[in-house]
């Protein structure tokens, strides 16, 4: 399906739609099926509007790993400098979530779980028990 036009209250092809649903912001949405040759016209309604905010993807305190690529060595130095950790076998750069935060990394965070995580002092946990 060919999405063409997407249109606002008040622009023509709206008005009547107007009148039948009020002034809750919608959105009008023109699509096309080639196949069947047919125009659908969808809407979409506002029902409801309530304050809310994203969950925290992180604790401040947690280690998060950083992807960072062998020719950033600026942003290397920047990591060590804060506290980081290199992890060959992961290949990236382990962190608290607030420094990789007041660093600006945030759109290049992965979760670390299981045995290889770092605990606080640096030196990694075992998820198991040993024997």
């Amino acid at each position: 399906m060919l999405l063409c036009k997407k249109l606002k209250p008040g622009q023509p092809g709206t008005r009547r739609l107007l009148s039948q649903y009020g002034q809750r912001p919608f959105c009008v949405r023109y699509r096309y099926d080639m196949q069947a040759g047919k125009r659908l016209k969808t809407i979409e309604i506002v029902l409801e509007e309530s304050p809310w905010q994203a969950p925290a993807r992180f604790s401040a305190d947690e280690i998060v790993g950083v992807r960072v690529s062998l020719a950033e060595v600026d942003l290397q130095r920047r990591l060590k400098q804060a506290g980081g950790r290199w992890n060959p076998s992961r290949k990236l750069w382990e962190v608290r979530y607030q420094t990789a935060v007041a660093l600006k990394l945030t759109s290049r965070l992965e979760h670390l779980t299981g045995p290889k995580q770092v605990s606080g002092n640096g030196k990694s946990k075992s998820s198991g028990t040993r024997n």
